[in-house]
């Protein structure tokens, strides 16, 4: 398959500019995309336009990756109903470089390679250029009537906000980007979102009336959900690339419990696996799908990609603690940053370091604590087998909770029944 090919099987075209793909054929091309830095993080939704620049690069291509920030100071309007806050300068800088941190992880920079992924930042060249120069130069090529044609600002346009003159000259400085790296780092290519496509062919448009060029472009779908829900999107929020906003073990739940439809399609989308060994996972999903064999692949595959193999290896062991035949030995292994990261979500009660270490009569607590409404009820399950204390049940002849029962000196974790698990506190 030819770079285009494989992007379509993989259904991660959606737009593409006629003589694209023979231009891919015929040279070394440089591509860019750019990132916005409204965050010091990426989210899984800049996934796809990170894997578009990994595929481009594994081609034999160069991949470039701009930093927005100068448009960062703008603001996109693009599927926005509203104006967006401007951020100031320190912030966009703290931003960039948590942005282009993480780009490093996943393009490879090496300068002795003729097709090195190169990171940009468009402040550099828009700093130099003052107000009247840039309508000079840039404005006069481009009509207000095609800028007022976009979908973008048509629909601000004809909605009650409206849209100021800032947000209006978006598509015009993201246009100048491409013209500028056409002219000085000879880039004949932008991808992106299917939403961007009005600011990608602003850029072409530029190209052509002002440097008499030709350049190319193409789009990938935005990513939904089969049943309609925002994809990257939890009840916490966004799907963080930073492990300190998402955890690996958190990152990687969210993979797994994907639908059997997202599984399908986002295993095509979202890991690098040859096309043979995708068809050859999606027909043994369909011969068993209640073995998950998709959305195992999909966890392992995006955990070990965005985070490494210990997280994907870590976060395979805590499953086991809440969802499977866990050990005490793997819970008391954790450390305390882990153990939170798997109880994430778990109820959690608060007890004094005084009653533990006095003895804390084990009935009393899970009545204290509303674990069980009543100490009857609690007493009932206890001599029946049903509770556990880290992840092994309690005997009838255990009648108190001690210190020496702590995980991490700090914790209790109750399980009642098969599902239901409660995060026991100590207080100082």
């Amino acid at each position: 398959m030819t770079l285009i090919e494989e992007l379509r099987w993989r259904g991660m075209i959606q737009d593409i500019m006629p003589g694209t793909e023979e231009l891919l054929q015929k040279e070394m091309v440089s591509g860019y995309i750019g990132f916005d830095p409204t965050s010091d993080s990426l989210h899984i939704g800049s996934l796809v336009p990170i894997l578009l620049l990994v595929h481009l690069q594994k081609a034999g291509h160069k991949p470039m990756a701009l930093v927005g920030g100068a448009t960062g100071m703008v603001g996109d309007p693009t599927g926005k109903s509203e104006e967006r806050n401007l951020l100031s300068e320190e912030t966009l800088l703290f931003n960039q470089a948590g942005v282009k941190k993480q780009l490093e992880k996943f393009l490879d920079f090496n300068p002795a390679l003729p097709n090195a992924a190169e990171m940009l930042n468009n402040y550099d060249w828009f700093k130099e250029i003052s107000f009247l120069q840039f309508i000079r130069d840039a404005g006069k090529h481009i009509t207000v009537n095609y800028m007022m044609a976009k979908d973008s600002v048509k629909k601000r346009l004809e909605g009650e906000t409206g849209m100021s003159f800032t947000e209006f000259t978006y598509q015009l400085i993201q246009g100048y980007d491409f013209y500028w790296l056409y002219q000085n780092k000879n880039c004949k290519l932008q991808m992106g979102g299917s939403d961007q496509w009005g600011n990608i062919t602003t850029g072409t448009e530029l190209i052509r009336r002002k440097a008499g060029g030709e350049a190319f472009a193409f789009t990938c779908p935005l990513i939904k959900k089969s049943d309609g829900g925002k994809f990257g999107k939890t009840e916490k929020g966004n799907v963080w690339l930073d492990p300190k906003k998402t955890s690996p073990y958190q990152f990687y739940q969210f993979w797994l419990n994907a639908s059997d439809d997202d599984a399908k399609t986002w295993i095509k989308i979202f890991t690098l696996l040859p096309v043979a060994e995708i068809e050859a996972l999606i027909q043994t999903h369909d011969e068993a799908p209640h073995q998950r064999a998709l959305q195992k692949k999909l966890a392992e595959e995006l955990t070990s990609f965005v985070h490494s193999r210990s997280d994907y290896d870590f976060a395979v062991k805590a499953s086991e603690i809440l969802f499977g035949n866990a050990t005490t030995e793997l819970l008391q292994s954790l450390n305390e940053e882990q153990l939170l990261q798997v109880m994430e979500g778990v109820p959690t009660v608060n007890i004094t370091r005084e009653q533990i270490a006095a003895g804390y009569d084990l009935v009393s607590l899970l009545a204290d604590t509303a674990i069980f409404p009543s100490k009857g009820e609690a007493r009932k399950m206890w001599q029946a087998g049903g509770i556990s204390l880290n992840k092994q049940k309690i005997s009838p002849d255990k009648t108190s909770f001690h210190s020496e029962d702590l995980l991490q000196n700090k914790y209790l974790l109750l399980q009642k029944g098969k599902k239901n698990y409660y995060l026991v506190k100590v207080m100082d």
